[in-house]
């Protein structure tokens, strides 16, 4: 039995919540113990409140024990990234500018999590507005590197064993990125599957939000808590729920076929991730395929710099520049280039965009997932920034399902992670064949 609540996996938890073998408030004790032991250090943590936490944990409580109806993930305590409207609670996106902003009204995904019987635990940091400009996070598995970002604090929670498990946004790399360098599992969903009204919006056709668990099973039941149809996102549109965590716990029918791309921004990856890379396609042989990379896929790059830059500007330009002495620089010229994108390029960008999301459609009727790089090795040192994300665009710009596994280590002993992409609306495949190729390669669904 683990000694402590707080390391156990969210799964194993809720289950021994409900047989009455844990409570939901010694869990949430025991989170909140790690965090005030540990976070002087590390710095995951925006905004907590114990006693705030504790009440919603001891109501939990005393809804199990007269026999009220549960929730898949009743009593587990989540961290959400601090871009997420919690009703009465400070969310203030990383800068000064939204200093003391308390919404009216949580977003839609909060419902849906205390819906599922959750504990919102607290808000963790964010990179300022969700873009590139380091927060104040460490890396848990050395404090002198960068957790990624932007969702750097959701990432860094979820490693220390701060919480169980914890949501991020993804609009480049932000959830797949800082799962790579903290070693955990980040799992970005298709896009619409998951909503983002009452979430900060950058940029309204590539916004995410994302998920972090410990393992492969708690990543794939908190995406199954927070997805869902929802009228006020216009991304959101009725499907049925993808059943992620039954797919998980499927066996693979046929032994999956990988692909792996080698675009020229291959050559960014450091050395030791690029052999950890090649050692995992030599060991799965003729299960995977190397695929010339498409015309135009280079293009795709600049195709997201340009949508997202012109929409960041569009969402907040006015918001930055009127607040330029309390943002940073790289805000700042984040703003000022989408400001001189013309109309013209980011409509060509949208046509790019549109015309990749349909040859992909009908790539995986061939392909059970993409392999690919999460990031471009170990983290980078704190003041280097927050690594490349160049390594996620692609797939983000696409709306497929994207995936950190933590299957590698680099020369400093770090988390390398490995990226699988899978087909738009099958997260639940994605999750199976990420299954069997844990199994194969490591041995188990930890990572």
């Amino acid at each position: 039995m683990t000694a402590n609540p707080n390391e156990l996996p969210a799964i194993e938890a809720a289950e021994r919540i409900k047989s009455g073998k844990l409570t939901s408030e010694s869990l949430v004790a025991s989170c909140l113990d790690r965090i005030k032991e540990t976070d002087g250090v590390i710095g995951a943590w925006q905004w907590l409140d114990h006693s705030y936490a504790l009440d919603q944990a001891r109501e939990l409580d005393r809804l199990r024990k007269f026999g009220m109806p549960l929730g898949a993930l009743h009593g587990v305590p989540v961290g959400l990234k601090d871009i997420i409207d919690t009703k009465g609670i400070p969310t203030e996106r990383g800068t000064p500018v939204f200093a003391g902003r308390k919404p009216r009204r949580n977003a839609s995904v909060v419902d849906r999590l205390q819906d599922a019987g959750m504990v919102v635990l607290g808000k963790t940091v964010t990179t300022e507005l969700a873009f590139m400009n380091p927060a104040g996070t460490v890396n848990p598995h050395d404090v002198l590197r960068t957790p990624g970002g932007s969702s750097s604090g959701s990432a860094a929670s979820v490693a220390h064993f701060q919480a169980p498990l914890s949501v991020g946004s993804q609009t480049n790399g932000s959830v797949v990125r800082p799962a790579s360098f903290c070693g955990v599992f980040g799992f970005k969903p298709t896009r619409g599957a998951v909503s983002t009204s009452g979430v900060l919006a950058t940029c309204p056709h590539l916004d995410q939000l994302g998920v972090f668990g410990r393992t492969l099973e708690d990543a794939a039941a908190l995406a199954d808590a927070m997805s869902g149809h929802d009228s006020r996102d216009t991304k959101s549109h009725p499907r049925p729920k993808p059943r992620i965590l039954e797919g998980c716990r499927q066996d693979v029918p046929v032994e999956p076929l990988f692909a792996w791309f080698e675009p020229s921004y291959l050559d960014r990856l450091d050395d030791d991730a690029r052999q950890g890379l090649e050692d995992v396609v030599a060991l799965l042989g003729k299960q995977v395929e190397r695929i010339p990379v498409p015309d135009g896929f280079e293009l795709l790059v600049e195709a997201h710099r340009r949508i997202q830059e012109f929409e960041l500007n569009r969402c907040l330009g006015d918001k930055v520049r009127d607040n330029r002495e309390i943002v940073s620089d790289a805000m700042l010229e984040a703003v000022d280039r989408g400001h001189k994108v013309t109309e013209t390029e980011y409509r060509d960008a949208l046509r790019l965009k549109v015309g990749a999301e349909r040859y992909f459609d009908v790539f995986f009727w061939d392909y059970d997932a993409i392999l690919a790089p999460s990031a471009q090795g170990e983290a980078p040192p704190v003041g280097a920034g927050t690594g490349d994300p160049v390594f996620c665009t692609v797939w983000t710009l696409c709306g497929l399902p994207a995936l950190n596994i933590p299957m590698l280590s680099g020369n400093s002993g770090l988390p390398v992670g490995v990226q699988l992409i899978g087909q738009a609306e099958r997260d639940d495949r994605l999750f199976r064949t990420a299954r069997w190729l844990l199994y194969e390669i490591v041995g188990g669904q930890d990572g």
